[in-house]
Parts: C-alpha cells; structure tokens; sequence
C-alpha cells in the first residue's frame, strides 16, 4: 500500500480512525521512542522528528529574533482579552513563519502560564496575569485562542498550559509541598485552567515542579479526576524539564526510575521532558518498566495517541490542507504596533498627585526640560522567556524621540568606584576592543552612543557576547579602570566597565569585560561583596555569584578561584555617588522622571525568589536624592512584580508602574507620560504596604491565612484593579436582573473629564450572610472600553449563578446557598461606585451528617497547625501534625450526630494520639496510635462515645501520624 493510500493519510477519515492506524503501523519501539520530548523521525513511515515545547509566553522565545512584547504580567495589567488573544495570534504567526525557515522551531507550545499570583515574592511572578482565577482565565482563554487560530480542523499552534498545580514558590520548588485543602482547589487553583480547557483552546498542560498535598504534580490525580473530566478532547501532558528524574533524585518518591517514570505514565504524562535531547535514559526507563510489569502497552499507546492527536491538529499529515503551511507574517508593521498598543494598555499609573503648582504632575507638559535618571532609565530589558529584540526602546530614546533630544537629559545614578588590591594596585580593564560610550552621560541633547542605539535592528555587537574566552582577562596596575557599580538588591551587583560592558565570567574562569547585559540561565555577571573575617583591616572579598568562587588577582591576569584563601583583598574607593549625579541632572530640569525596577535575570526570577517587596536600598537613595533637588519628581517603577514603596507613595507626586515592557517599551511609557495616552491599566495583583502584611511562602491556604484581596483584612498600599487616568468616569445606573441561570447586569459609563481614554468597568459579587468565610469581594466580570469625552456607554454582562457559589466541604459540592448578594461595580476592588442588591435562591446550609457519611479528614472548616499529604502514591489525602514536636487541630464545623452517636473510628498511619472533642471542651475520645509501620500503613482504632444533635468537632492530632478518615456509628 502506497504512503498516499494509507488510512492515517486520509483526511478524509476521522482524526481517531488515522490516529489509531498510525499507532498500529508504529512497532513498539517506535512508540517508546515517541514518549521522550524529541521523538524521532520514522523514516519508513515518513514521519518526520517531532519534539513537544515551545516557549512562547510573550513571544517566540530562545530561537532568535522574534517580536518581543511585555511580560505576562504586563498582560494581565491590561485587563484586555482582546488584546491579549490578538497577541498569541501575532506569537503563533511567527512561530509558523520561524518554522518555515527552521525546523527546530516547534508548533506545541508550552504557554501561557496560568498559575495564579497568590503571592507577590514569587520569583517567576513576571509569568503569570493575575491573582484572581477569574481573570487569569479569561486572559488564558483569550491567548489560546489565539495561538490556536480559529480554522475549525488544523491549529496554528498547540498550546499547553503551565504549570498544574499550586506551584508560587522557586524556594525548594522541586521538594516542597503546597497544602491545598479542597475549598482552595476548586474555588482558586482550579479555576485558572478549567475555563481554558474548557473553550477548546488548549492542547494540553504542563504539570509543575512541586508537589501538591504530599504528591509530586507529575503523578497528580486530578489530571484525571478534574483536568480530562472538563473536556472530550485528548490532552497532552508533557512534563517539565528534568521533573521525571526528580521522583527520584529529588523528591525521593520512588526508589527506582523505572517505578517512577512507569506512575507518571499512569497518571497521565504522555510526553517526557528529560536529559535534554538524548533520550536514552526515558526510553531505558520505559523499556524497564514494561518488562517488570509496571505499565502495559496499552499506558504506552495512550500516551502515543495523545501525542499524535496533536500533530494530526497542527496539520503535519495534510500539508496540503493545512491552512497555516504557508504563514510567512514575521516583524510585520502589525506585530511591531501591536507590541506598542501592549505596552500602552499595561502602564498602570498609580498615584498622579498635585506638583507645587497645583496641577497634577502628569502627562508631562509641553517643552518640558526632562531629567531621566535611574538604573533603568536607559535600559530595555529582557527575561528568560524573551526572544532576541529586533528592536529597542528605553524609557530614555522615547522621551528623547518625543520631547527632542535637546530637552531630555540622563544621569543614570550608578556609583562610579575604582577597586584596590592588597597590594596597592587597581583592577583594570585592558586595552583592546572596547567601544566608546559614556554611560549617565548628563548632557541636554543627544548621548554617544554605541552599538545598542535606538533603530538597530537586533544585530547587538558580537563583541559583547558574554563567555568569550578571547578577550584578555582584567589585570591590576597603577592606574586601574573607574567601574559602575549597580546594586540590584539583597547584596547582588553587577561591575560594568568604561566602554559599557559588564564583568562576566567564562568557562576558564577568568573575569572579562565581555557582557552586554547580565542574563543566562546561570548569571555570570552577578557578584557579591563578602566581608573580611573579624579582625582584619578594613577589606572585601569579591564573591563571584554564578560559581560561587572568589575574584583573585594574579600576573597573568583576574580569575575566579574555588578557595576562600586564594581571594584577593579588595578596597573600594567610591570615585562618585549616584546620588551625586542624579541630584544634578534633577537641579536643572523642569521635571524628572526616576526610572527604577528590577533586571529580570537578578533577585526574583525562575529558580529563585524574593525575600523582600523593597525596594533595593540604592535606588531608595536615587528617588530620594531626585525628590530633595526638584520636587516635580515622578517615580516609574518598570519590574516584573510588585514593591512596598510606601514613602515614595506618601512622598512623591506621580507613581506609576509598567511591566518590562518588550520592544516598544520606551516608546510607549513616553506616549502615556506625553499623555498621547490616557493610562488605563490596572494592577493584577495586590500591592502590599510593607512585608509584614504577606503570609509565609509556602502557605496556599488563602482561606485561612487571609490571602490576596479576596481575603486580605488590612489596607493594602494600592489595591487589585487600582489604576487611575487622566480623566474620570461617571458610573451611572447598576441594575441587576436575576433569572433561572444568570444575573444579568447592566451599567452606565460615562467620560466625565476632559481627555479620551480607556476605563476598565469592574463588577465584583460578595454574599451578604454567608454561611462559611467568604470573600470580601470577588470578581465577576469586566470590561476595558475606549470613550471620547462627554460620551457614554452601557454595559451589560451575563453572571452564571455558579458564580456566587462555593465548594461545601460538608457536602463535596458546588453550592450557591440562599440569601442577600450585593453586586457592585466600579474602578477597582477598593473604588466601587455603584451596587444593588440580590436575593439568591439555593441550597440552604445544612449540617454534616456525619453518620451518614463520616467524615474525610481533609474536608475540615478551621485547621491550626497542621498540614494536608497523600494518602497513597496514587491518590487520596490525609491530614498530619505540620510538626511532629507540636499539636495540630482540625475543625470540622455544625456536625449532626442526630439521636445519638456511641462509636468513633479513626483511620490513621504512624503513630500518636488523635482526640476528639465537641466545641472545643466536651472530650469524646482519646485515641492512642501505635506505630503502624510505614506513612501509608493504615489501620482502624475506634472508641466509644456519647455525642447526639449538631456541634462542631475538634479533632486534635500528635505525632507523627497521618488522619484519613473519621467515621461514627449509632
């Protein structure tokens, strides 16, 4: 039989029926082969090499030049599903286009990420859109869909959603444990990737690092009890790099890889991102565990099934039919505006107080002397997530492009040092090839620039390339070179040379002035000041960061050693301070403009997390430095996640914030500080006032611990959904109609003020009499629209009545109970113009009947102490003790023991004591554990008591012991 007469060849048969065909024509080591993230060509069957992932988060990443447009959660900052579903469009386009022209380019791409912004110092916050599921999941919906592209067969490209489940921290990410009790799961987690899975948008998902209630994500039961129950689609699941190894060299679940690449095969992993490209070890792992028995071939031949789902939908075996074969869209004027518009719509301005004269600060006037000053204010920053910039705007080339240059002054605010050895002599940077620029250059007019100036079409200078091994090392002599240095916070800095480039280290472990800019998965740029041991003169040990080696000076030249006594001994001579420089370019200007915010590459990124929500302590000095020389002092905060800058807040007269804003960064915060652009972004997160306000790290419970603004009972520094503008807006005429399904509302907007602009129009629910703790508002829908001024609009939105329910514990269901709701609308969570009020009909809250159903340990109302695990490696949880030293309680809230309960039966593990009290004094049980043998070893003990109507119950747990179920008898 012919290629073309083959039946997985012909479109014209159901994609199932061409699946199946393909699969029994594939021998079983093809279809082994298959299951690693590079599958290899099959070349009797013309099937060509396929590999799982693409990165695509904000952009074609890692494959060379591609649009580059702001960050996720500068997405999440526009509150604009339309703009964000034209955005993965644009992406999807340039992969196609990108593909054309290499075939390492892949179509399965692994965006966007979905996790929730629960809490601000998560280091990979930059990746998400926000910390409300349902706005993350409109957004989500939004750019699947336009990655997918809207043919009603064949895909642009395959998205995959990341990373399942409850994954917020980089601390310990691949061994610690989220402790999500079921009101979080479906009322938070959850949330975010069902709406996605459930518009037919998405291919698939990506399960996280970390492990969830004691279970590493890799082997999650609710990729089948949730994520495949939403949808009749196959879904792919591919794994995150290096995760299958974790089972075992991290995480230590399994003894063996067999028996842990064979559970996550069970568990629905069809697709493993392990070792790179070589995938000799996932297939040994396989072939291993196929023949102890572990998995059947049918577990191989499902996950094969899901993945050439897949490649039928992105058109691989029809290019003939594929509408997208010949897409060629790549930089087009479209893409290049759309970044603009992006980078427009995310600028949230956040305070625009009165200046001196009593008008606000902001937009900026007319002819206006501008001073730039600040660590970003000449900078257009990348992430790990970024493709390489075709072009580049910094917050300086925009206002110099829109003010003119002879009216925009830079002092970049860095402190200009020089560094002494022991011996007397200065570190210096050789002469060769070094370019000329004069960074902080502090001239009215235009700079001297270098191969990074404004229209340079992505071809950076080769020259700058960090890990050059080519360049001479830098040596120390008499004279010695003048150094920038920048302090990123937490004690991190970067040295960059006269000619601009930063010290980097290379794989000879030699310390070059050959860096462009810090970046890499591994930071070679990065250093830190280590402190003499006590006794010693005054002295500082340089500390290279990406090693861990310390800088050490020697006649052939500056290198990193792996010993402490061979570090060489520093002073530092401060030749001018930032400040010094900021407060003369502020002095002389009509107005200035602090550009501050963070490297992505540096404190808080993937890997690792912040510490603090302050801002670095020396670019503290620079605003305060600017405020003291000129008051008309506005703060721009361009970073990847939120600070406390509560003095500046109070201080200053305009604040505003942006994500790093891709390639039109610059262009674009200078059209909103022109006012050429009202602001209407609006935070996705909230902004806490100091970190006293944020709960531990890695405590998910947001219910308990009071978390984001559906929870948090203090006053945050600037709210979720805060934003302001250069007009204002009436709201007018909140009503709201209830039906059999939905809750219909309508409201009117009207431009009150004197500018055009954008408002986004926020409609949020709260129960009035709730049963159980519930937000204090919760967001229901919105919308941004653009009105000119004096013009009105209404709105209508359509809410399901499922969303003012909650997740009863008591009854392991979704319950919308009877009662008062209030629906308000307005500007932000905090600024709510207009309400009414509803009744709802429901199910009214009734008892547990714990007779009846006992109860799952996990299903508690109130816990102290304690924190949720598996139950089996497979599925199922349990409750324990947070520490075995220290008591735990659960409380489980209006139990019904009817007449009369006389028996209680505990299933625990492990060893301790369980008791059992009603209203927290009335003691039922006291229940002795001897040791059961392993975590998942369970045994029964039972007792009896007296215990008879509705009470809340106190189970009290000690040791090291595991609680699974409680159950009563009459």
């Amino acid at each position: 039989m012919t290629a073309e007469r083959q039946p997985f060849r012909d479109p014209a048969l159901p994609v199932g029926r061409r699946v199946d065909d393909l699969v029994d024509r594939l021998t079983p080591d093809e279809r082994i082969a298959m299951l690693h993230q590079f599958a290899p060509a099959v070349p009797r069957l013309g099937l060509a090499a396929f590999r799982t992932g693409q990165e695509a988060l904000h952009g074609v990443a890692w494959m060379g030049p591609a649009t580059v447009f702001p960050q996720a959660v500068g997405f999440g900052a526009t509150w604009n599903p339309d703009l964000v579903r034209r955005v993965g469009e644009a992406v999807s386009r340039e992969a196609r286009a990108m593909r054309a022209k290499d075939d390492r380019v892949g179509l399965n791409v692994w965006a966007p990420t979905v996790n929730l912004l629960r809490h601000p110092l998560w280091g990979r916050g930059e990746e998400g859109y926000s910390e409300d599921p349902g706005l993350t999941s409109a957004l989500a919906v939004a750019y699947t869909r336009g990655l997918r592209g809207d043919h009603p067969t064949y895909w642009r490209t395959a998205p995959v959603l990341k990373h399942w489940l409850a994954h917020n921290n980089e601390t310990d990410r691949d061994t610690s444990s989220a402790s999500v009790r079921p009101r979080v799961l479906h009322e938070y987690d959850l949330r975010a990737f069902r709406d996605a899975v459930e518009a037919g948008a998405v291919a698939g998902v990506m399960p996280a690092y970390n492990l969830v209630n004691g279970r590493p994500n890799h082997l999650s039961p609710y990729l089948r009890e949730h994520l495949r129950s939403w949808t009749e689609q196959e879904l792919l699941v591919c794994s995150d790099a290096g995760a299958p190894s974790n089972l075992v060299d991290s995480e230590k679940y399994f003894d063996t890889h067999e028996e842990a690449t064979a559970a996550a095969l069970r568990a629905g992993v069809d697709s493993f991102t392990d070792h790179g490209t070589d995938s000799t070890a996932i297939v040994a792992r396989l072939r291993g565990a196929l023949e102890r028995g572990l998995i059947g071939q049918a577990d191989i031949d499902t996950a094969v099934r899901r993945q050439l789902t897949v490649r039928f939908a992105l058109g691989e075996f029809d290019p003939g039919l594929d509408p997208y074969a010949d897409e060629r869209d790549f930089d087009t004027p479209v893409h290049r505006t759309l970044a603009q518009e992006v980078a427009e719509q995310a600028a949230v301005l956040l305070k625009n107080g009165p200046a001196e004269d009593g008008e606000p600060l902001l937009p900026l006037r007319p002819g206006s002397r501008i001073a730039v000053v600040g660590l970003l204010g000449d900078a257009c920053k990348l992430d790990w997530y970024s493709g390489s910039l075709l072009h580049r705007s910094t917050p300086l080339d925009g206002l110099r492009e829109r003010f003119g240059a002879d009216h925009v002054v830079f002092a970049e605010g860095v402190d200009r040092v020089r560094l002494k050895t022991a011996s007397g002599a200065w570190l210096r940077v050789p002469e060769g090839d070094a370019r000329e620029e004069t960074p902080g250059d502090e001239r009215f007019g235009p700079e001297t620039r270098g191969a990074e100036g404004p229209g340079d079409e992505g071809s950076l200078d080769p020259a700058l390339i960090a890990g050059r091994t080519d360049l001479p090392p830098l040596t120390a002599d008499a004279e010695g070179s003048e150094f920038a240095l920048i302090d990123w916070g937490g004690g991190l800095l970067t040295l960059r040379a006269p000619d601009g480039r930063y010290l980097s280290v290379a794989d000879d472990r030699r310390v070059r002035a050959s860096a462009d800019q810090p970046g890499g998965w591994v930071v070679q740029e990065a250093f830190r000041f280590e402190a003499r041991e006590t006794g010693h003169d005054a002295g500082h040990l340089l500390v290279h960061a990406g090693t861990g080696g310390y800088v050490s000076v020697a006649a052939d030249g500056v290198t990193v050693a792996s010993d402490r006594a061979s570090a060489e001994i520093f002073t530092v001579e401060t030749v001018e301070r930032g400040e010094q420089a900021v407060a003369r370019a502020a002095a002389e200007a009509d107005v200035v403009v602090v550009v501050a915010g963070n490297d992505p590459h540096l404190c808080g990124r993937e890997t690792e997390d912040r510490t603090t929500l302050a801002l670095p302590a020396h670019q503290e000095r620079l605003w305060r430095a600017a405020h003291a020389a000129n008051p008309r002092t506005a703060l721009v905060l361009v970073s990847a996640y939120p600070y406390a800058v509560p003095e500046a807040a109070a201080a200053l007269p305009a604040l505003l914030w942006t994500a790093h804003g891709g390639q039109a960064a610059g262009t674009a915060l200078a059209r909103v500080l022109a006012g050429d652009v009202s602001p209407a972004g609006r935070l996705p997160q909230t902004w806490y006032a100091s970190d006293a306000d944020l709960p531990d790290l890695l405590d998910y419970d947001i219910v308990g611990s009071r978390q984001t603004y559906l929870y948090f009972d203090g006053t945050p520094m600037f709210p979720f959904g805060h934003g302001l503008s250069y007009t204002s807006f009436g709201y007018e005429e909140l009503h709201a109609v209830v039906d059999a399904e939905s809750i219909r509302v309508a409201c009117t907007l009207t431009n009150t003020g004197g500018a055009a602009s954008d408002e986004v129009v926020q409609v949020y629910g709260r129960a009035l009499a709730p049963s159980v703790p519930r937000p204090h508002r919760e967001l229901l829908a919105h919308r941004r629209l653009h009105l000119a001024v004096g013009a009105s609009e209404t709105l209508s939105f359509d809410i399901p009545r499922a969303a003012f329910g909650f997740w009863d514990v008591a009854h392991g269901r979704w319950t919308v109970e009877p009662g008062p709701y209030e629906i308000q609308a307005g500007a932000s969570s905090a600024d709510l113009r207009r309400s009414v009020t509803i009744e709802l009909d429901g199910l009214c809250p009734a008892p547990r009947p714990v007779l009846e159903n006992g109860l799952a340990a996990v299903d508690y109302d109130e816990q102290r102490g304690t924190e949720i695990v598996d139950r089996t490696k497979v599925s199922g949880d349990s409750v324990t003790a947070a520490r075995a030293d220290a008591e735990g309680e659960l409380v489980f809230r209006r139990c019904d023991f009817g007449d009369g309960a006389t028996e209680v039966a505990v299933e625990v593990a492990g060893s301790g004591r369980v008791e059992l009290s009603l209203d927290g004094h009335t003691l039922l049980a006291v229940l002795d554990v001897p040791p059961t043998g392993g975590r998942y070893d369970y045994t029964t003990l039972g007792a009896g008591i007296v215990a008879r109507g509705v009470g809340d119950l106190h189970i009290r747990l000690r040791g090291p012991l595991r609680l699974a179920r409680v159950d009563f008898a009459g």
